[in-house]
């Protein structure tokens, strides 16, 4: 009996240290996205005060434009951010 009892005791404590482990990580990388996120809204903010990129906000729906270049070498491009039901 103290062989099932050692057994069961093994078992319980290693799915601990896999709950554990698997919260560390899950932690681990959200707090990396949230980085990778602030960094971009961070480059966004800089290139609206620069007067490359627009953003229009409607409800949900995010328009971003961006225009790069000068003269007749100007690129412009459109990016939509929202519900897949509202309309472009």
């Amino acid at each position: 009996m103290a062989g099932v009892a050692l057994g069961v005791g093994v078992l319980a404590a290693t799915a601990v240290l896999a709950l554990g482990g698997s919260a560390v990580g899950t932690a681990v990388i959200r707090g990396a996205h949230a980085s990778g996120v602030a960094d971009a809204a961070a480059l966004a903010a800089a290139d609206t005060a620069s007067g490359a990129v627009t953003c229009d906000v409607d409800g949900l729906v995010a328009t971003v434009r961006v225009r790069v270049g000068a003269g007749l070498l100007t690129a412009e491009a459109r990016a939509r951010a929202g519900p897949a039901s509202a309309s472009p």
